[in-house]
């Protein structure tokens, strides 16, 4: 039977133990951490996205602020907010929400981040920090797919993982993050030679290339944990039908939304083949605010020098 990994409650148990150390490291004496946020212009997914961090911030007993910016803003404004967090030592931890608008120049201001302050682990010096084993923040959805793996007893060390999909936010940091629990891991990509054959050999398939239920179970080796990274919206109604025959939630969300959210995996057809899986949502999704969180924690650590 197919084992559901709920990154839901994964998520939750990791936010609890981020407020609770937050709690202590408070009543020792230090502060609480420190965390801000970033936000150019309007998007309202970023939007979205920003908001739930920020609420997840305080909950945790955090300290910061969102600083929302106009969209028409120069990439010289933007410098000139990051080089102020950089140098307040009350901003243990700071991220600009991704993307920008077309004005900024996203690797300029990516790279104006001190390293010690950049949670998302997106500056060149933490990439190559991952990548030499160093100690340095990962990014949060790859992070937080390995804690996924580790609180599923799922077994990484000698597994063979492969990832679908080779963006600098999830497929590269994933990579260095697996192989550092001594997995085999391929990469794949557009122009890979015979995908299906490449994915059916892993023991550990991670979809990540935005493409709505590409994944099916030609590309599952049987047993296989498959872990779904993919968030797509299918407003087509015979698409979201063939995806979910009979599912009368679905079909409810379709009615109400005109459009209901998939992943990179066909799940219906996948599910019998894997011995466990994301679901898509409340997979892979809450994980990347609950890594956050604890990659803020611990950045505000060792700001503060204390022990782990």
């Amino acid at each position: 039977m197919t084992k559901i990994l709920d990154g839901r409650a994964v998520a939750k148990a990791m936010r609890a133990e981020t407020a609770a150390a937050t709690e202590r490291m408070v009543a020792a004496g230090a502060r609480p951490p420190g965390l801000t946020t970033v936000l150019v212009g309007d998007d309202p997914a970023s939007q979205l996205y920003v908001r739930s961090k920020v609420r997840a911030s305080k909950r945790a007993g955090f300290r910061g602020e969102n600083i929302l910016m106009e969209a028409s803003v120069s990439e010289r404004e933007v410098l000139d907010v990051i080089d102020r967090l950089n140098a307040d030592d009350a901003v243990d931890a700071m991220l600009v929400q991704l993307p920008l608008p077309d004005q900024i120049d996203r690797e300029a201001v990516l790279e104006r981040i001190d390293p010690a302050k950049d949670v998302d682990g997106f500056h060149p010096i933490n990439v190559g920090r991952l990548w030499i084993d160093q100690p340095a923040p990962a990014p949060a959805t790859a992070a937080g797919i390995i804690e996924l793996l580790r609180r599923s007893e799922i077994p990484m060390s000698g597994a063979d993982a492969v990832i679908v999909g080779r963006s600098a936010i999830v497929g590269k940091p994933l990579a260095g993050l697996l192989m550092r629990e001594n997995a085999t891991v391929t990469v794949c990509h557009s122009r890979t030679r015979d995908l299906e054959a490449v994915c059916r050999r892993a023991d550990i398939l991670v979809a990540a290339i935005g493409r709505a239920a590409f994944i099916g179970p030609e590309h599952v080796g049987e047993g296989a944990v498959v872990i779904d990274v993919g968030i797509n919206r299918v407003s087509d109604r015979d698409v979201a039908e063939r995806l979910f025959p009979g599912d009368a939630k679905r079909r409810e969300q379709f009615e109400t939304k005109g459009s209901i959210v998939v992943g990179d995996v066909d799940y219906m057809r996948v599910l019998g083949r894997a011995s466990a899986i994301t679901p898509v949502p409340g997979g892979v999704g809450p994980l990347t605010i609950a890594q956050l969180l604890a990659n803020a924690l611990e950045m505000s650590r060792q700001r503060q020098g204390l022990e782990a």
